[in-house]
């Protein structure tokens, strides 16, 4: 490539190369090890769940990502806060930069991808000084005697306040926290088996799950426990209210409160193993091109072209993007200093929101938030006069246009993001045939040509793309609209379901790259 054809982010090389990372492993790494990293990984992962940042008001603390924290895969108020979503955020940014050929980099190339992924890695520490700075001066709140203590050594005038020190620790701590997922994410994909993200991600899915359909203490746990105050996991919930009901209170309310009243209500367990089925069958639907080797007479095989082919990849973008959404939605609208910029600050038509609530009330970020069941916009709908409060005032038609909203966003959303993961990750159709000819095998009855194999690909690949993206799109935001238990949000469960189906598969392939070492090749392996 010429020097004058080179990408400006080269000029960001000679710093972005300095940036801390993971090695690559010199040689083949055993699947043993690779196990043992993940584990590793996984343990560390619930760990740093469990280490709350230092100086903060627990009880105080508004969660901004609160719809949005299974998918995100953090904690509230502990070091992995921000979870993954820097590290998406970054990813969309730059995928979409690269789609839209505002950034040249022609990702076939080594040297143009070895720039694309440190630039990457640089906009993912952007990220997250960007997301953790407004949540610290406006939605994590510091506790008086950590505050009291900085006052006490720097003082409480000028511009090294305590207050202001004191900030800036917990802004420390989450640039650390976030940037070892980072790393963490790294240590997997290079040391161990799958994503790290992916691990996170149903990780922290099969907790939510778990708690949401057995936690057996008050869903208000500053409250006494009664109709009103069930238990918070689905089938406590289910007994204490049968237990402690009436028939006639049953029929006049309480199947309500077990089928479909939040928290987790019986029709959102029941979504959840429906759409834990559904996916598992649909993860094992492809097309499967025959091949055959060029030199060795009789050796076959067969190249699968998943119905899902661009996994769960767009999903969690649109995840993340939709949280990002909500995040900025809150802050233009409730941030002092941000409510007063100039024609978005404040604005009812981005996003509003009622006091100490990190849902919104209407306005565009309403029509874009993640339904939560069916109790939250089918109860409104068929009786509005009792549980209108539950659609934040909305009417039936406000409520029907945000649940079509909702759902074409993530269809639409969820197909560009196929189409960008393709392109920049060699699953195209130009990629695959160069991969499909450099291991020496053919489609029977076609000339041995890369440019023959495109063609082929060209029938399948993109169309199947595109219904990929359309089928994550619209399983997810069936599965929000049904509900999930424990919050884990339909996202959430078809991501944890799909990631586990993906790691099964790994670890035969790795089972059968370690038993017959010549397959590592036309698996990428070292």
């Amino acid at each position: 490539m010429a020097e004058e054809e080179k990408s400006r982010l080269y000029r960001l090389k000679p710093f972005t190369d300095k940036l801390p990372a993971v090695s690559r492993p010199e040689g083949h790494v055993h699947f043993r090890t690779k196990m043992l990293w993940v584990i590793i990984i996984l343990v560390f992962y619930f760990v740093m769940t469990n280490v709350f940042i230092y100086g903060l008001d627990q009880g105080e603390t508004i969660d901004l990502f609160a719809q949005y924290r299974a998918i995100l895969a953090g904690a509230q108020g502990s070091l992995m806060h921000l979870g993954i979503g820097p590290i998406v955020t970054g990813s969309i940014i730059m995928q979409l930069f690269v789609g839209a050929k505002i950034i040249k980099l022609d990702l076939r190339n080594e040297e143009d991808k070895a720039v694309y992924q440190s630039t990457q890695k640089f906009l993912v520490i952007i990220m997250i000084v960007v997301e953790a700075v407004p949540q610290v001066f406006g939605y994590l709140v510091l506790s008086d005697a950590f505050v009291g203590n900085m006052n006490g050594v720097f003082g409480e005038g000028g511009i090294m306040t305590g207050l202001n020190f004191a900030r800036f620790i917990i802004v420390l701590q989450l640039i650390i926290g976030s940037y070892l997922v980072f790393l963490m994410d790294e240590v997997v994909s290079k040391w161990g088996i799958g994503s790290g993200i992916s691990l996170f991600i149903a990780a922290g899915v099969a907790e939510a799950i778990f708690t949401g359909t057995i936690n057996w203490h008050a869903y208000d746990s500053s409250m006494p426990m009664s109709i009103d105050n069930p238990p918070a996991g689905t089938i406590p919930k289910t007994i204490y209210i049968i237990q402690n009901s009436s028939a006639a209170g049953l029929a006049s309310g309480g199947y309500e409160r077990i089928l479909l009243q939040n928290p987790n209500p019986m029709v959102a367990l029941l979504g959840t193993v429906a759409i834990f089925l559904f996916v598992a069958y649909v993860e094992s639907t492809r097309i499967e091109l025959p091949l055959a080797h060029g030199t060795a007479r009789g050796a076959r095989g067969r190249y699968p072209i998943k119905l899902i082919y661009a996994s769960n990849i767009p999903v969690i973008l649109m995840a993340a993007l939709l949280a990002n959404v909500s995040m900025f939605s809150m802050l233009l609208w409730t941030n002092p200093s941000l409510s007063g910029v100039p024609v978005i600050g404040g604005q009812w038509w981005i996003g509003y929101y009622e006091p100490g609530s990190t849902y919104p009330a209407g306005g565009l970020a309403w029509y874009l938030s993640t339904p939560r069941g069916l109790g939250d916009w089918l109860l409104p709908m068929l009786s509005p006069d009792k549980y209108s409060y539950l659609a934040s005032g909305h009417d039936g038609l406000q409520i029907g246009v945000h649940v079509i909203a909702y759902l074409g966003v993530m269809v639409i959303g969820s197909i560009i993001f196929a189409k960008f993961w393709i392109e920049t990750t060699n699953m195209g159709p130009e990629a695959v045939a160069r991969q499909i000819e450099s291991s020496g095998l053919q489609i029977p009855g076609f000339r041995r040509d890369p440019r023959v194999l495109k063609r082929v690909l060209e029938r399948y690949i993109p169309v199947v793309t595109v219904i990929s993206g359309a089928l994550v799109g619209a399983l997810a935001a069936t599965a929000d609209l049904i509900g999930t238990v424990g919050n884990a949000s339909g996202t959430g469960v078809l991501l944890a379901v799909g990631i586990l189906i993906q790691f099964y598969e790994a670890m035969g392939r790795e089972q059968m790259m370690e038993m017959h070492p010549v397959l590592r090749q036309f698996f990428g392996g070292e």
